[in-house]
């Protein structure tokens, strides 16, 4: 996720650079082409132009929406998760009888803390941190699916409690309950994550801004060749960035700097539960060292 301060703009023109270095080169080819009067008879009417124009903003305005609306999804999945853990320990805690084990809080509380750092990392399809591994090792978890196996455990906690009467009935709806609104982020997460943006879409985009780009210069005027050049620049490098712009937000779980900040919530809710618990142990978020977190 992107933060107030510090923001690259070299980054982003880092990622459009192979485009903006071809349709310079192009502007500066058709314009000085154009001032040797070699292509002089060539003249695109300005309502073609204006035609190609208004399409590629149409488009550009359906594939940001829908590029903004998966990124924004994924963030609201992921407040709900922070909701959902605190609530998940808080029902643990005030649900369980005297007579409940004293590790039973403990066990699902570090059980969540792992959870959100393994369905993070599975998303982005990263090798498990140190702390996760650990945890995985220490339990003897194995699974396609680490993450909906932690929740698995957490069931099959909820039930043991239920069947040695540390909670009753209504309770256990409750705990479950909570369980299952973490399995449906996770499954939303997942959604987004499997669900791959049309590719056909974004060639069909990308091919329009370049045809938009080669007749853009034969409908502008020849009376200025800097004001030619710098158009058949500028407008067509808009286009392009809108476009890489949307390509980076459809994709929120990419360990890019656009994701969502699922390490940074992950910590959150570490930072969150311990203090619950009563955790004395120290532990401070990690800083940022660029101009986005993960």
């Amino acid at each position: 996720m992107l933060l107030n301060k510090r923001i690259s703009i070299l980054d982003f023109v880092n990622t459009i650079k192979t485009d903006l270095i071809i349709i310079t080169i192009y502007a500066i080819v058709i314009g000085m082409a154009d001032e040797a009067s070699i292509l002089t008879k060539i003249n695109v009417p300005i309502p073609i132009t204006s035609a190609l124009g208004t399409a590629v903003v149409l488009l550009l305005a359906f594939r940001t929406n829908q590029s903004y609306e998966r990124w924004w999804e994924a963030r609201l999945i992921w407040g709900a998760i922070v909701n959902d853990s605190r609530t998940l320990i808080r029902q643990v805690q005030s649900f369980s009888s005297k007579a409940a084990p004293d590790n039973l809080v403990k066990d699902m509380a570090e059980r969540q803390i792992v959870w959100c750092y393994a369905l993070g990392e599975s998303l982005r399809r990263l090798p498990f941190t140190d702390k996760v591994s650990a945890y995985l090792q220490a339990k003897q978890v194995d699974s396609d699916n680490i993450p909906n196996a932690l929740l698995s455990a957490h069931s099959q906690q909820i039930a043991e409690a239920y069947q040695n009467d540390h909670i009753n009935s209504f309770q256990q709806i409750q705990l479950d309950t909570t369980v299952s609104r973490l399995t449906d982020a996770m499954g939303k997460c997942e959604r987004i994550k499997n669900t791959v943006f049309p590719k056909s879409y974004s060639l069909l985009i990308h091919f329009i801004i370049y045809v938009f780009a080669t007749l853009l210069p034969f409908g502008l005027s020849d009376e200025n060749l800097a004001v030619e050049i710098g158009l058949t620049i500028v407008i067509p490098v808009v286009f392009v960035a809108i476009e890489r712009t949307s390509i980076l937000m459809q994709d929120p779980f990419e360990n890019k700097p656009l994701d969502t900040p699922m390490t940074a919530l992950s910590e959150t809710i570490e930072m969150n539960i311990r203090k619950m618990t009563g955790d004395k142990r120290p532990f401070e978020k990690t800083p940022s060292q660029t101009y986005y977190q993960l």
